[in-house]
């Protein structure tokens, strides 16, 4: 037995079958097609994959045909048109604007030269592969205040492609089948079942044997996690598997969720909603009929106020294994036993077949958050391997023996605070990781990213956690973290990217090449020996794959989440990739040093496809430096006491997006740099909503005109402090960052 209870949900199996305040830029979109009705759902030209289809990619390797280019989601391309002794020849060969200044993540899908992606506001386009015109476009229209219930910016991971249907999921939570001829709308379903929680959707769905499968975002809200199959011609609800136990008063929806209950503690659990969403990766498995789930953090990320008593909480955390047809539960293996840290297994997962001990093995393979690369036999859910990627403090290994990782207890943070390694952003997040089966090699985009973790005031004064509706709740002191920070930073450990060549069965590094931010993006690697990144300081590189050698390097002038892909037309190989930062780190605002600056501060935040091959001409437009300049703050007289409350108010409701201590990291607005127009319509924004339609949802319900006047005088006071710093007036690194160390 590897995991706790393991055994007994097999058995049982086979008896039963982060506060938005948002700001948008450029998101509106002239291009439009009639997306209102239903039409007929009848063949296409365009968009013809099935199931046999992606089973057999390897054989079409000039398309990529699925979220992971194949079934297996692997990230490997057999092109070697471009390759180690051409590539210094690649240059663009043409761009498109995508209309937005915010976040980019998805991943496009070519097929047959017709290119389909998403972008912020989940806005889909058909975009011809070989010219960058526009085939079509469909725009969900997703009401702007929806921002505010996403913790992690307006983004979408892309698309499926299936039986001539383009299916993906909207931020506010519906799923939408397109025709992918015409781009007209087939047909659209609410995936939400609580429409009080803020659910949404930001990863890409995945289709296969009929199926479209979609999972919800919104842990940070206070929501139970799902994951949901629906016909993939009709939309009907096929069948819904529930990643965590609901109120066992209600009775429970099947015998796994009563044997996952044992692992919760407490008399209210259920009432904070659990979390475990599954917002990301989704991997179907064709060799054993299996749909892998990778399920996230709880709600809140803090144990000891979400399940008291402790526990493993299931499936929190956890990579769990259902029938396809069914949805049935087979297995699981939960990498971080009750999560307290906000380590979650959404990251995506890889299939493969490797010799391990001199036996081959079907794997599935995962690098998530909290540090450790699994390697787990897809068979049966065992733990294989379990290698250290990146710098680990919270727990000193993983048990082989029994599955389970050895915590360190001097990292207990219910009493007084503690920096953690890897810190809610993972070793490694969301962006995409590629796998060489052949070579047992994965290139991996890796950080070392800490957070000073520190359990609530309001819960470590009374032993009561309330939670409040319409907010982020943690379970974490967010309120007080910049003095928490000051506190403690002769301690901090300095965040750092990497991109590594990393084998997952010995634990041993090829190569690391150091990157001077942690906020970097997926990646791409190929036969051609090559393997590509783009990154925070909007460096787009072509790395040796053997040897970690720069051989090739763009300037995009923007960051970059999104991972690369490539595919080839009329035998011509071509390389994409989408611009634009933002996603989970826009709380962490701009950097301190020695970490550097990203592109997304000195240049507008542009959102691009951009597309290369060997002796392409095109050339992107030079961009204007952005004006940073703080203007003078009309100060207010305010007792530091207020003041005080201020900064508290902002890091609880406003540095979610706008950045710790007024400082953005360049995708929403500065609020430091806020026109005259801004400062006396403030209430009108905060309140009223005025801006709802762009992002800025109202908070009438969460704050009062008491609590936005405090609000804004800590913005002009900490706006202030930095002018004075720009100006001269007063010596860098003596500007105040706090007013909690003072006396009110």
């Amino acid at each position: 037995m590897k995991i706790l209870n393991k055994k007994r949900f097999r058995l049982l199996a086979l008896l039963s079958g982060v506060v938005l305040i948002t700001l948008s830029c450029g998101s509106d979109q002239e291009e439009e097609v009639n997306t209102s009705g239903v039409v007929n759902s009848g063949s296409t030209n365009i968009g013809l994959i099935d199931d046999k289809r992606i089973l057999e990619a390897e054989s079409e390797p000039g398309n990529w045909l699925a979220h992971g280019r194949t079934y297996e989601e692997n990230r490997f391309s057999p092109l070697t048109k471009i390759n180690k002794e051409n590539v210094s020849d690649l240059a663009l060969a043409w761009y498109k604007d995508m209309g937005t200044n915010r976040a980019q993540e998805s991943t496009p899908i070519v097929v047959d030269g017709i290119m389909f992606l998403t972008s912020s506001w989940s806005k889909v386009y058909a975009i011809d592969a070989l010219t960058g015109e526009t085939v079509w476009f469909f725009d969900p229209k997703v009401p702007g205040e929806v921002a505010r219930r996403a913790c992690c910016d307006v983004v979408n991971r892309g698309v499926a492609v299936y039986n001539g249907k383009v299916y993906f999921g909207s931020l506010d939570g519906r799923l939408f089948a397109l025709n992918a001829e015409t781009g007209e709308k087939v047909w659209e379903v609410n995936t939400i079942n609580d429409p009080e929680r803020f659910y949404t959707i930001t990863g890409a769905p995945r289709a296969a044997k009929g199926k479209v499968f979609i999972g919800n975002g919104g842990a940070e809200f206070g929501v139970r996690g799902y994951v949901t199959a629906y016909d993939s011609e009709t939309g009907e609800q096929i069948w819904r598997f529930y990643t965590v136990p609901g109120d066992p008063s209600l009775g429970f929806e099947d015998p796994i969720m009563e044997l996952a209950a044992e692992t919760w503690k407490g008399s209210n659990w259920w009432e904070f909603g659990g979390g475990g969403t599954v917002w990301n990766s989704i991997v179907y498995d064709s060799d054993f009929n299996n749909l892998y789930l990778g399920v996230g953090n709880g709600s809140p990320w803090t144990r000891e106020i979400r399940s008291p008593g402790g526990g493993d909480n299931l499936f929190l955390s956890s990579i769990v294994a259902l029938d396809v047809d069914t949805g049935k539960y087979k297995w699981h293996y939960q990498t971080t036993p009750g999560d307290n840290w906000d380590y979650t297994a959404v990251q995506d997962m890889a299939l493969a077949e490797m010799n391990i001990d001199g036996e081959k093995k079907k794997v599935l393979l995962q690098a998530p958050k909290n540090g450790f690369f699994y390697v787990i036999d897809r068979s049966n859910g065992d733990l294989l391997r379990a290698n250290p990627f990146a710098t680990v403090t919270w727990a000193s290994h993983v048990d082989l023996e029994t599955g389970r990782p050895v915590e360190n207890p001097g990292l207990d943070y219910s009493e007084e605070a503690k920096w953690v390694l890897p810190g809610p952003l993972g070793a490694h997040n969301w962006q995409a990781m590629s796998v060489d089966a052949k070579s047992s090699m994965v290139y991996l985009p890796a950080q070392d990213n800490p957070l000073i973790y520190s359990i609530a005031d309001e819960y470590k004064k009374t032993g009561i956690y309330k939670r409040n509706p319409g907010r982020v709740n943690l379970g974490l002191e967010f309120g007080r973290i910049t003095q928490l920070f000051l506190d403690n930073i002769e301690s901090w450990p300095t965040p750092k990217g990497y991109l590594k060549a990393f084998n997952p069965l010995t634990g041993e590094e090829s190569w690391s090449i150091e990157i001077p931010h942690y906020w970097n993006g997926g990646v791409v690697a190929t036969e051609g020996g090559l393997v590509f990144q783009g990154d925070a300081l909007g460096m787009f590189t072509a790395y040796d794959k053997d040897t970690g050698e720069q051989l090739w390097q763009f300037n995009t002038y923007t960051s970059m989440l999104a991972p690369p892909i490539t595919y080839e037309i009329n035998g011509e190989q071509y390389v994409s990739i989408l611009t634009g930062t933002g996603g989970g780190d826009l709380f962490s605002g701009e950097p301190l040093d020695p970490v550097q600056k990203p592109a997304s501060l000195n240049y507008n935040n542009a959102g691009r496809l951009l597309v290369f091959k060997l002796n392409g001409t095109e050339e992107l437009p030079q961009p204007n430096l952005r004006n940073r300049d703080i203007p003078k703050q009309n100060l207010s007289v305010v007792s530091n006491g207020d003041l005080k409350k201020g900064e508290i108010l902002y890091h609880d409701f406003c540095a979610g997006c706008h950045g710790l201590v007024a400082r953005s990291g360049g995708v929403i607005p500065d609020l430091r740099l806020m026109a005259q127009g801004s400062h006396e319509g403030f209430d009108l924004i905060v309140l009223e909503g005025i801006l709802s339609s762009n992002g800025m949802a109202s908070f009438s319900d969460v704050l009062t005109k008491e609590d936005t006047n405090l609000i804004h005088n800590y913005v002009k006071a900490r706006a202030n402090q930095d002018r004075l710093v720009a100006t001269g007036e007063i010596e860098a690194g003596s500007e105040r960052l706090t007013w909690l160390d003072l006396e009110d």
